[in-house]
C-alpha cells in the first residue's frame, strides 16, 4: 500500500468550488487506485490581523479545518500570508503552520511520500517537510509557478532549490518541461505527467440545441479563464468586434472583469459579448458543447485544461502559441494556434466558422488525455520514488 500526502494549496473549498479543480479530480482519481491511501493537506493563506477581516478572508474563516470533500480526507491548516513581500515568506509560513498538523496525524498516518501539486508555495514547503519527516518529494509544475514563481527575484531561488532537492519532478507538458531546463532544472528528472479529461461529461451534443438553451443565434465563441491581464480575453473582444454576428461568452471571474465589459461597450459589441462570472465545472461542458470556437489568447500556460475539455466537447480550439499548445493542435481540426493579436484571432475564428471541422474528428484529438493514464503514471512515479529513497 503506497501512503501518499497531497499538499495542494489550489484546491477545491465550498468557498471557492472552482479552485484547483484538476488538482482535485487528479487526486480522487490516485486515491481509488487499489494501492493507495491518501490524505490532502490544502494550506490556506491569511493576512495578519486588520487585513485578516476584509470579507474574502472572513469567508475563507467559514471553511473547516478538516473535512471530507468528495470522499478524500482534507486537512486545511491556516498560514501567515503577508501581503506586499512578494510572496518571499508564503513556503515557510506554510510549512511552519502544517508540520505540527501532519505530527499528530503520522500517528495514524505514516506517510511514505509528499505530493506537491505547485510549484510554489507548495514546492518549498514540500521540501522542507519531506526533510523533517525524512520522506521522498515529487512536485508537479502546472505554468503559473514556473512563468512567474519561478523567474521573479524574491521566490526564483526557492522555486529553484525545490527543484534540486525533489526527488522527482512532473510537468504537464513537454513545453514546460523544457521551461524548467530553462531555469536550471535538472532534465533527466522531468516527467511530462499531462492532464485528463472526463470524456463522459465532455463530448459533442447537438450544437445548436445547446446554443437554443443559452438564447443564442448564430455562431458562439467562448472563452474560459480567470479574468487576468495573463488570459488574454481582451484581445478575443476585440477579436469578435472584427467579426460580425457572432457571439462571445467569457466563463470566469476576476479584477479584469469591468475593463472588458467597458471594452465591449466602447467597440460597440455589448450586445454581442456576455460576462457570465465564475461558472460551477459542472456546467462547463454544455458551454463548451454549444460554442463554435474556443479562444483563449494566454500570454503564458502550462497546457490550459480548457484546451483539452473544448477539444473533448468537438469544439476546435484557437490559441496562442504558448505552453503546449503545439501539443494539444496537432491537426487543422483541431484549431489554429496563431500570434496574440485580435486580427490574428478574428481570421482564425473566422476561418473556423466558415469552414467547421467535424466535430468527431476534433474529440479525437483530446483521446491522449486520460484520467486512467493519468492516475497509473502518477502512482508508478510516487511509488518509484518509495523504492528509490530518492
Amino acid at each position: 500500500m503506497l501512503r501518499v500526502l497531497t499538499l495542494a494549496s489550489l484546491f477545491p473549498n465550498a468557498v471557492q468550488p472552482n479552485l484547483g479543480v484538476f488538482v482535485e479530480r487528479q487526486t480522487r482519481g490516485l486515491a481509488a487506485h487499489p494501492n493507495v491511501e491518501l490524505r490532502v493537506v490544502s494550506p490556506i493563506g491569511v493576512p495578519p490581523w486588520p487585513l485578516s477581516r476584509l470579507p474574502r478572508y472572513q469567508t475563507l474563516s467559514r471553511v473547516p479545518l478538516a473535512e471530507t470533500w468528495k470522499g478524500l480526507p482534507v486537512y486545511r491548516p491556516r498560514f501567515l500570508n503577508l501581503p506586499g513581500t512578494g510572496g518571499r515568506f508564503h513556503a515557510a509560513a506554510l510549512a511552519r503552520a502544517t508540520i505540527p498538523l501532519l505530527e499528530s496525524l503520522r500517528a495514524s498516518f505514516p506517510f511514505d511520500v509528499i505530493d506537491a501539486e505547485f510549484f510554489f508555495p507548495d514546492g518549498p514547503a514540500a521540501i522542507a517537510i519531506g526533510r523533517h519527516f525524512g520522506v521522498p518529494v515529487s512536485i508537479k509544475a502546472r505554468g503559473a509557478d514556473i512563468h512567474h514563481w519561478g523567474r521573479v527575484s524574491a521566490t526564483r531561488g526557492q522555486v529553484l532549490a525545490a527543484g534540486t532537492g525533489a526527488g522527482g519532478l512532473l510537468a504537464v507538458s513537454a513545453a514546460l518541461r523544457d521551461d524548467m531546463i530553462a531555469i536550471g532544472m535538472d532534465a533527466e528528472r522531468i516527467e511530462v505527467h499531462r492532464t485528463g479529461v472526463d470524456g463522459d461529461r465532455f463530448h459533442p451534443r447537438d450544437r445548436l440545441a445547446e446554443k437554443a438553451r443559452l438564447g443564442i443565434e448564430g455562431a458562439l465563441v467562448l472563452s474560459v479563464g480567470a479574468l487576468i491581464p495573463r488570459k488574454g480575453h481582451d484581445v478575443v473582444v476585440d477579436a469578435v468586434a472584427r467579426v460580425p454576428g457572432v457571439t462571445l461568452l467569457i466563463a470566469g471571474d476576476g479584477p479584469e472583469r469591468a475593463r472588458l465589459a467597458e471594452r465591449a461597450g466602447a467597440l460597440g459589441i455589448a450586445d454581442r459579448v456576455r460576462l457570465l462570472g465564475s461558472v460551477p465545472h459542472a456546467d462547463l461542458p454544455a458551454l463548451f458543447a454549444a460554442a463554435d470556437v474556443m479562444a483563449l489568447a494566454s500570454a503564458s500556460e502550462g497546457l490550459a485544461n480548457a484546451w483539452v475539455e473544448a477539444l473533448a466537447s468537438g469544439t476546435p480550439i484557437v490559441i496562442t502559441e504558448a505552453g503546449g499548445a503545439r501539443e494539444t493542435v496537432g491537426t487543422p481540426a483541431a484549431g489554429r494556434v496563431v500570434a496574440r493579436t485580435p486580427d490574428a484571432f478574428a481570421a482564425a475564428i473566422r476561418a473556423l466558422i466558415d469552414a467547421p471541422p467535424d466535430p468527431a474528428e476534433v474529440q479525437r484529438q483530446a483521446t491522449p488525455f486520460s484520467w486512467d493514464t493519468n492516475r497509473d503514471q502518477l502512482f508508478a512515479h510516487l511509488s518509484r520514488l518509495v523504492a528509490t529513497g530518492a
